[in-house]
């Protein structure tokens, strides 16, 4: 996904167990996940969003035509 080895992502984790604690470390994990899907979720929408606009404004160039 971003280009990170195995041996990455287990120094990325046990750097965040250090600074973060076990404790807090799934709630992080938990809120990152959260975040994604949100903006995925957005992203779907402007997606939509755009695609909606983009053809009303081909009807209304067709009608003026």
């Amino acid at each position: 996904m971003f280009g990170l080895s195995g041996w990455e992502l287990i120094l990325i984790l046990i750097i965040g167990l250090v600074i973060f604690g076990p404790g807090r470390l799934p709630d992080l994990g938990k809120a990152f996940g959260k975040s994604i899907r949100e903006f995925k979720s957005a992203e779907k929408g402007i997606d939509a969003q755009d695609t909606i606009e983009a053809a009303e404004t081909k009807d209304k160039s067709k009608d003026e035509a």
